[in-house]
């Protein structure tokens, strides 16, 4: 049976969200200027289209971080692909996400980017999946709370398909 796409959040709900986001992060930094980490692949979209709407001046770099080996199943092993282009010393920093679930990679991730002496570091992600948290990580900024579905959408894939959708939708059919 092939798979399908059942739509779980609106592209106008996606949409409100991200501007939300962007105001809530320009409050906070207000005065100041943020760089953005975006996480390869998932959170591309993402970021872009927060950065769009953050009204403090905006940096970014990007970061490849994977801790699964060549099946579905986490290896436990967490590693760098892409490092960052830029040094963190003294930037506010906002790592951005499209989806947390575990928290293991990101555990590990936000543990290294600390060392490298920002001025401050915060987490925003589109989508948090707490239930499947086996490593505690604390998200400053939250898009939406979502149930332990297979979700696609936004940057998020199934085998690279599906990332190019506006909304976030979860996928039936999957074995």
């Amino acid at each position: 049976m092939a798979e399908t796409i059942k739509v779980m959040i609106s592209e106008e709900d996606v949409d409100a969200k991200i501007r939300e986001l962007g105001e809530r992060i320009s409050q906070d930094y207000q005065g100041k200027q943020v760089h953005l980490i975006c996480i390869l692949k998932g959170s591309v979209f993402f970021v872009c289209e927060l950065a769009k709407r953050i009204t403090v001046p905006v940096s970014m770099d990007f970061m490849s971080v994977s801790s699964y080996g060549d099946g579905t199943k986490s290896s436990g092993v967490v590693r760098i692909a892409k490092d960052l282009d830029e040094t963190l010393e003294g930037k506010n920093v906002i790592v951005v996400e499209d989806i947390i679930d575990s928290g293991r990679t990101l555990s590990y991730l936000l543990e290294v980017l600390e060392k490298r002496n920002p001025a401050s570091m915060s987490l925003c992600t589109l989508l948090d999946k707490p239930e499947r948290r086996t490593h505690e990580v604390k998200v400053d900024y939250i898009g939406f709370q979502i149930e332990d579905k297979f979700v696609v959408g936004y940057g998020l894939d199934y085998a690279q398909k599906y990332r190019n959708l506006p909304y976030i939708g979860v996928v039936e059919g999957v074995e």
